[in-house]
């Protein structure tokens, strides 16, 4: 091994994110496929950005 290098392994869901699962409507699901394919992003990936923009801009009344 490279003195001074280390390879840092965590545990998973030290990184600051969690895993949990959500239900989707099938036409849902499409729609972030498609967008997935022309971005040449993950459904995952997509999912946590469009989550973060929803929250941060959304309003409660």
């Amino acid at each position: 091994m490279a003195e001074g290098k280390k390879l840092v392994i965590r545990k998973k869901g030290e990184d600051g994110t969690k895993t949990f699962s959500v239900r989707l409507k099938e036409e849902t699901i499409r729609r972030i496929d498609e967008l997935a394919m022309k971005t040449d992003r993950s459904r995952n990936e997509l999912i946590g950005m469009l989550l973060e923009f929803g929250l941060e801009n959304c309003e409660t009344e």
